[in-house]
């Protein structure tokens, strides 16, 4: 049985504090204290403009001037590891049978998608956000019925997201954007991230497909550096991305999804030879 959230979330409450982390009413939206932080004077609904400097970026440090790849070695021993960082075994079952709410995680991603639109987050941050949840909600069953819980645990993992991966990030409170039934003060928040910190075993810098995927694509033609391979790159990227949207990924490893969307992707361009590209990338994800 997975531990108490309860007996998780006391440990995270200060002694001075009588209060719990989560306030357990039916209210309609409140950020407490009246107080709301600056971002440079303005609160960040005046920065309408804004665009991450990531958001173009290609993964890995690869670009037009061409940054090295990962050795070998580094590729093995992200397989090796990537275990680590996906939800537990069972968890894709208890979303198939029902034992966890599969409709609040949709809901859940739906935000996390329009968050990510409105500020135009990169592709890996949203991909983060999503990971956190899956690994938290596969180690912690959030109580039934209480659906603000599952609401700030979303604003709490794409909030870690952010600060992982953007090279700007709003303010916790303006990360709330659209309508929502619930607004969370920036402490709760915050005390939602140890939690989901603590869940994690502070493994933030989780394997992706994203990791693997400019290394496949080289091995897939040759290693010839010459071989402009932004577009295949960019068309990983949007691939990747859509296999968040319903669960049936969750059965495979990043490593997997990266090998299957390398294939795709050089196929679909006709640049290297099918069974060929089955060869190499089977090398690597066996």
């Amino acid at each position: 049985m997975a531990p108490s959230f309860d007996c998780a979330v006391s440990s995270l409450l200060c002694a001075e504090e009588n209060d719990s982390v989560f306030y357990d009413n039916e209210y309609t939206g409140w950020v407490g204290g009246g107080e709301v932080e600056r971002f440079e004077g303005e609160t960040w609904d005046h920065h309408r403009y804004y665009r991450n400097l990531n958001q173009n970026r290609v993964f890995n440090g690869l670009d037009e001037h061409g940054l090295p790849l990962q050795s070998d070695e580094c590729i093995a021993l992200m397989v090796e590891k990537e275990h680590h960082h996906l939800p537990s075994v069972d968890y894709l079952k208890r979303l198939q049978n029902g034992d966890l709410d599969l409709e609040a995680r949709k809901q859940a991603m739906d935000w996390i998608g329009m968050v990510h639109a409105h500020f135009g987050f990169g592709p890996l941050c949203e991909y983060l956000s999503i990971n956190y949840l899956d690994r938290f909600l596969s180690a912690y069953e959030l109580p039934k019925g209480k659906a603000w819980m599952m609401q700030l645990l979303t604003v709490a993992c794409l909030s870690l997201a952010a600060k992982m991966e953007e090279t700007e990030v709003p303010l916790i409170l303006d990360l709330q954007v659209g309508e929502s039934k619930f607004v969370f003060e920036a402490k709760t928040i915050q005390r939602m991230e140890l939690l989901v910190l603590s869940t994690l075993n502070w493994r933030m810098q989780a394997i992706t497909p994203f990791s693997f995927i400019d290394y496949f694509l080289y091995k897939l033609n040759d290693d010839d550096k010459r071989i402009p391979l932004r577009s295949l790159i960019l068309r990983s990227i949007q691939l990747i991305s859509s296999t968040t949207k319903g669960i049936d990924f969750l059965e495979f490893k990043p490593s997997e999804i990266a090998a299957a969307v390398a294939l795709f992707v050089v196929v679909e361009a006709n640049t290297v030879d099918t069974e060929k590209a089955i060869s190499i990338l089977t090398h690597h994800v066996l």
